[in-house]
């Protein structure tokens, strides 16, 4: 690929003459090989590969934070149940899903090579880790409440994925209200929701201006867009959970939209 070059060379030989010519081939060669592995990075192999990781990924690490504490609840199992039951995975899918999640609960699990073999293949991207961290939260939330252990556990892997204490710490109190958006009946508020709990749904504070909010939500639904999603590697057989999250985070919105009408 040579537009860059040519574009960057012709451009700098009309400014700077010579000399910017120079300066425009190199300029233009820095944005060939960017836009080469921009498009690398983006095939449907690639894809594949990191669709494939986020996978494993999720249920080895899902594995090893559920026995975090010592031993694996039933809240956990049903948690991780109803997540090979929502993807609707065929059952050699469900089979090695189980496997991934056995592996990862095993004593002698180590984490961080999983870890750093995910982000060599998504190349850190921040919202893909994001999202995985987010899946691995809501197993931690399974049974409504958070040991020493597991919240030592979340932070290990929070940091091999990139993110401090404190943004787990703030992703942990949006997920735990978002909870309050989910219920038997569908997604509203549930009893006993307080006003609050649909700002810190959404992550922001209660004397937001109007403009803000309104940014903060559609930040939210646009990283949680299923074609986005799919588009940055996370599976199709997951986008559902990604899903209810925005459905959760609607609810919440719309419950500060009635409050301040």
């Amino acid at each position: 690929m040579y537009y860059g070059k040519i574009i960057g060379g012709v451009l700098g030989l009309l400014v700077l003459g010579p000399i910017g010519l120079i300066l425009g081939l190199i300029v233009g060669h820095l944005f060939d090989n960017g836009l080469m592995q921009t498009l690398k990075f983006a095939s449907p192999q690639n894809i594949a590969r990191i669709k494939q990781s986020f996978f494993e990924t999720t249920f080895l690490l899902s594995g090893y934070l559920a026995k975090a504490d010592g031993h694996i609840s039933r809240q956990e199992v049903d948690h991780t149940e109803a997540v090979i039951a929502q993807m609707g995975l065929n059952a050699e899918q469900r089979k090695r899903a189980i496997e991934l999640f056995k592996r990862g609960s095993a004593a002698d699990f180590q984490p961080e090579p999983a870890i750093s073999a995910f982000m060599e293949i998504c190349r850190g991207q921040r919202q893909l880790c994001q999202t995985l961290l987010f899946f691995l939260i809501s197993l931690a939330l399974a049974d409504h409440k958070i040991e020493a252990a597991e919240r030592q556990a979340l932070q290990r892997l929070a940091t091999g994925l990139g993110f401090n204490a404190a943004q787990l710490e703030q992703m942990l109190r949006m997920a735990q209200a978002q909870g309050h958006f989910h219920g038997s009946s569908g997604f509203e508020a549930q009893p006993g929701t307080r006003l609050e709990d649909a700002y810190t749904a959404l992550g922001v504070d209660p004397d937001v201006d109007d403009k803000t909010l309104k940014r903060a939500y559609r930040k939210l639904m646009s990283e949680n867009h299923p074609d986005k999603l799919i588009a940055r590697g996370v599976p199709e057989d997951m986008i559902k959970l990604a899903t209810e999250r925005s459905q959760e985070i609607q609810a919440a919105y719309e419950m500060i939209k009635k409050s301040r009408e």
